[in-house]
């Protein structure tokens, strides 16, 4: 993991390189304000204090030197990512201001996933100082949040399978001496059965299983945290061809994402009782695997006919969130992994989200565009609840028709959370298919931030 701690520190007034922000609304202004050899090397580095633009200003002895750079219109994350990775080592400051929330695309363009190259290439070290030193545990708590999904996501399956996923899940309960305990066998065939169905074709040593953690006092309100954990998914015996299963390793992302989620929680220390959920699986192919035309028992009660054993997501979290209701929290959250239907919507960059409560969704919408960790809202449009119907159980898993997946999928989930409980979903990718700055492609963290805003402004008095 990423020292980042080591890359954020308070200003105490040590030497260190000026970093000037430049909006290019104000650049002319700027540079008709700068000497003539500023005016010169502008021109030709062509600088034009564009998003990610960085112009080196000579000083005036050896080894002194500033920069200029170009700050977006709406200023984010990701400004001072874009210079970060174009900077050698050494140390900053920003002139005239506080990084702000800039600092975590400062700390995240130090990140890289490396665990599998022989020899990597070091990233330079650039500390960055910060006037405002109250801010800093948050900011390497986020980075170290959006890190975990990261890395738990970009490891292959062969390492990430659901033994190694409820380890992962362990240590962070240890680290924050929380709860922990892990469901399997018998008492998982007993008491979840779809968790168990989808899992059982998997071998001895990646056995479906149910994690879960608890954390903080109980009587604060309760605030429950689902994942999406399919390990691997084949597709099961609705096999998926080649090609669509080559980012598969990252079905566990909602998982990833609501661990991450519940470190925030447990590091701020939340007034909040914390119940974290993780159904852990590998979709896989064998004799015993779960068939198409099936119908599954579930925790809740509800039969399910499966229309497809590709819709097999739904299925784990149908139980997880049944027992997540069970001891009536105040806020249900889930993240998952769960359906193609809403990239096509909205690509890679926008989770999807759905919630049964108004001011819920309000608030989701107001954290992601504080955070700069942007969210679509669909619809749960209970007329597409039809698409579900069965003949031969209560609900089918996919229907027909194959339109609306995103929605339909969210209102099979929708089946399996108390009526009178807060519910928000997140149907998001985890993934990020061409790098940005402080955002390489591989795994990524989206709508985590604004998730974590959310209860953070419900559950902290200001």
């Amino acid at each position: 993991m990423t020292d980042f701690a080591s890359l954020l520190l308070p200003d105490r007034g040590e030497a260190a390189h000026s970093l000037k922000p430049v909006a290019a609304e104000d650049f002319d202004v700027w540079l008709k304000e700068q000497p003539p050899q500023v005016r010169t090397l502008a021109a030709a580095g062509q600088f034009k204090a564009k998003p990610g633009d960085l112009l080196i200003l000579p000083g005036h002895k050896d080894g002194d030197w500033s920069a200029a750079y170009g700050l977006a219109k709406t200023s984010g994350p990701w400004d001072l990512a874009a210079i970060a990775q174009k900077l050698p080592a050494g140390t900053y400051r920003i002139d005239g201001d506080n990084p702000g929330e800039g600092t975590l695309g400062w700390l995240l363009a130090h990140h890289r996933f490396d665990r599998y190259l022989a020899k990597a290439d070091p990233i330079p070290q650039r500390i960055l100082l910060t006037g405002d030193p109250a801010a800093i545990p948050a900011q390497i708590a986020l980075a170290e949040a959006v890190a975990l999904v990261r890395d738990l996501v970009d490891t292959p399956a062969a390492d990430m399978g659901p033994a190694d996923l409820a380890a992962a899940a362990e240590g962070v309960a240890k680290a924050h001496g929380a709860d922990y305990r892990v469901t399997q066998g018998d008492a998982l065939e007993q008491g979840y059965p779809m968790i168990a169905a989808v899992g059982r074709a998997a071998t001895r040593e990646r056995a479906p299983r149910l994690i879960e953690l608890e954390w903080g006092n109980p009587q604060h309100p309760r605030v429950a945290i689902v994942g999406k954990g399919v390990c691997f998914d084949s597709g099961g015996l609705d096999l998926k061809p080649s090609s669509a299963m080559l980012l598969m390793k990252k079905d566990m992302g909602g998982a990833a994402h609501a661990l991450a989620l519940a470190q925030l929680v447990m590091g701020a220390r939340l007034p909040i009782r914390l119940h974290l959920l993780i159904p852990a699986v590998e979709n896989a192919v064998a004799a015993d695997a779960f068939r198409p035309g099936d119908i599954l028992r579930s925790r809740k009660g509800i039969s399910v006919e499966i229309g497809n054993t590709d819709a097999e997501g739904r299925l784990v979290l149908g139980d997880a969130l049944t027992r997540a209701g069970e001891d009536k929290p105040e806020l249900i959250i889930d993240f998952a992994t769960l359906t193609g239907a809403a990239r096509v919507a909205l690509g890679p960059d926008l989770p999807a989200l759905f919630a049964n409560d108004e001011a819920l969704a309000a608030e989701i919408a107001a954290a992601a565009l504080a955070t700069s960790d942007p969210v679509w809202r669909l619809p749960l449009w209970a007329d597409y609840a039809d698409m579900l119907k069965s003949t031969a159980a209560d609900i089918n898993n996919a229907g027909e028709g194959g339109m609306a997946g995103a929605v339909t999928a969210a209102l099979f989930l929708q089946r399996f959370v108390p009526d009178d409980t807060p519910w928000a979903h997140f149907d998001t990718f985890a993934w990020r298919p061409s790098p940005r700055p402080g955002r390489p492609k591989g795994g990524d963290a989206l709508g985590l931030r604004a998730a974590f805003a959310v209860l953070r402004a419900r559950f902290v008095t200001p």
